[in-house]
C-alpha cells in the first residue's frame, strides 16, 4: 500500500478479524431472527439451537474484541 493512501492500517489482519467477527455476529442474529424454534419438535432441540446461536454471537464478539485489544491476554482467561 502506498503512503499516499488515506486508509492505512498497521496490521492488515486486523481488518480481516473485524470483518469476519462482524460477519459471524450478523449470521448469529440472522439465525435468531429466522425463528428456528418453529421447526423444533421438542424443548431439548430448541435449547440446543438457542445455545448454538448464543455461542455463535459470543464467538463473533470475542473475535472483534481480540482484534482490537492491545494485549489479547488481558481479555482472554
Amino acid at each position: 500500500m502506498s503512503m499516499d493512501s488515506p486508509i492505512n492500517f498497521e496490521d492488515r489482519l486486523s481488518v480481516l478479524g473485524v470483518l469476519v467477527g462482524g460477519f459471524v455476529i450478523v449470521v448469529g442474529f440472522g439465525t435468531l431472527l429466522g425463528a428456528p424454534w418453529t421447526t423444533a419438535v421438542n424443548t431439548s432441540v430448541l435449547l440446543v439451537q438457542l445455545l448454538g446461536i448464543v455461542a455463535t454471537i459470543a464467538i463473533g464478539v470475542v473475535l472483534v474484541l481480540v482484534t482490537y485489544a492491545d494485549d489479547p491476554g488481558e481479555i482472554l482467561p
